[in-house]
């Protein structure tokens, strides 16, 4: 099992890396705070006086402006392959009164920053409705419907990916090459030392010299907890895999 690309793009947008965004009119790009909401649809969190409001600012008979945002995937820790790159296009609309209140929470549950009880005065929150969504990596560019997109996930794992990894790589490294060994069976070659680098809620990447395998879990996991559970006997077992 692996994630689907929907999947992969939601876990890209949700809110945890930087992003840029390139406004219909507006020369360059903008860096920008954004988080998305369970529809995958993005928040974009500014100052009222900033460049960003100003430029997602509608034209005369229009509510709402066109943008691009630009998410590229940072990995997590050296020798991790990347993610690629996201872009998603929309239409932005600021929101005002009850709408932005409940949009604020929508954002808080992805980034509680203090700056959310300023919506309304100096912070102002719009909402990018998506249109187009597409995944670049390793070169290809593959386009995303927008309904599996809505429809899917971001990955519960991606907000403590690097803690996790630390942890395994400080206290599990033994652990994590002897079951990696196992899954590679006679692929194995001595002297790589299979170490984890990426995971998620299907499994882990590991990197074994130069090759990347993944190791997938007997079931996804929802949470760190799910992960506890299951990556004890996951490590200390023979591979099924």
């Amino acid at each position: 099992m692996h994630p689907n690309p929907a999947e992969v793009a939601r876990t890209i947008v949700a809110g945890h890396l930087p992003a840029t965004a390139h406004v219909s009119g507006h020369p360059g790009a903008l860096p920008v705070r954004h988080v998305t909401d369970a529809r995958g649809n993005v928040l974009l969190l500014s100052p009222r006086d900033g460049a960003l409001a100003a430029a997602l600012r509608p034209g005369d008979g229009t509510d709402d402006t066109a943008m691009v945002l630009d998410v590229k995937d940072v990995p997590p820790i050296a020798g991790a392959p990347s993610l690629g790159r996201v872009w998603v296009v929309g239409w932005a609309r600021a929101l005002a009164g009850a709408e932005a209140r409940a949009a604020a929470l929508d954002y808080a549950d992805t980034d509680a920053t203090g700056d959310l009880l300023d919506v309304g005065g100096t912070q102002m929150l719009h909402r990018m409705e998506v249109a187009e969504i597409r995944h670049e990596r390793h070169g290809t560019l593959h386009e995303i419907d927008p309904d599996e997109y809505a429809g899917a996930t971001p990955d519960p794992l991606r907000a403590i990916e690097f803690d996790l990894l630390a942890d395994l790589a400080d206290h599990h490294l033994a652990q994590v090459a002897a079951y990696a060994n196992r899954c590679l069976g006679a692929a194995a070659r001595p002297g790589d030392e299979p170490r984890v680098v990426r995971l998620d809620r299907y499994g882990l990447i590991v990197r074994a010299g130069k090759r990347l395998a993944r190791l997938p879990f007997p079931a996804p996991v929802a949470d760190r907890h799910e992960l506890a559970h299951l990556l004890h006997p996951v490590l200390c077992r023979h591979c099924t895999a």
